[in-house]
């Protein structure tokens, strides 16, 4: 497995406002939009493409399309935060959804909803903002591969050394994508420092964030 750190002016702004516990809820969505756009990017940079013919206002032109079939599969529910900048760049895409919930007293999560379409020989990208402990994001590749799909990624803001570690035992062909990878996980298994709870302070569902 390869880590890729996705390093630019504009995404580590970004990522120091996401930070910041004053930032709101609405600026803290808006904030998310924009980094997802940097980590799309670049998660995608080895796509397949396939050439293209088109005529410019002035002459034909050989350009290039995309070559293969793309699935976006956000983690329920801060994934979903992750999910509409990753449609307006790549638009003919498939969507999957899975569902976890985090047990709070054991920090293990588990699934309540998994709807995938056709994975099979396609490009899969795994979106959730944050890769802690790695259990829900292990538990989605899980249900991903099983359908063989061509490949894989996993995107994600910021990362724990315990999450990437996990998913390094677990899958060794599924890249990660992240903005940063931050110290460690805290004793509630929040990762230090971190944003907080993330889907909280995304859909202002929790006062403390």
């Amino acid at each position: 497995m390869a880590l890729h750190i996705v390093e630019h002016p504009l995404a580590s702004k970004i990522l120091t406002d996401l930070r910041d516990e004053t930032t709101g809820a609405s600026r803290f969505r808006e904030l998310g939009k924009q980094l997802t756009y940097f980590l799309i990017i670049e998660a995608t940079r080895n796509l397949k493409t396939k050439p293209k013919n088109i005529r410019t206002p002035l002459a034909d032109f050989d350009g290039a399309d995309l070559g293969q079939s793309i699935v976006v599969v956000p983690i329920l529910r801060a994934g979903l935060t992750m999910l509409q900048p990753a449609l307006e760049l790549l638009q003919d895409v498939s969507i999957g959804y899975i569902g976890m919930e985090r047990d709070e007293t054991s920090a293990t999560a588990r699934t309540y909803y998994c709807k995938l379409p056709r994975l099979r020989d396609k490009f899969v990208i795994v979106l959730d903002p944050m890769l802690a402990t790695g259990n829900s994001a292990e538990l989605a590749l899980e249900a991903v591969m099983e359908q063989e799909p061509a490949s894989a990624v996993m995107v994600s803001m910021i990362a724990a050394p315990e999450g990437i570690r996990r998913l390094e035992n677990s899958f060794t062909n599924v890249p990660i994508y992240a903005a940063a990878v931050d110290e460690r996980l805290d004793e509630r298994r929040f990762i230090f420092p971190g944003f907080g709870d993330f889907g909280d302070r995304a859909y202002g569902t929790n006062q403390k964030w």
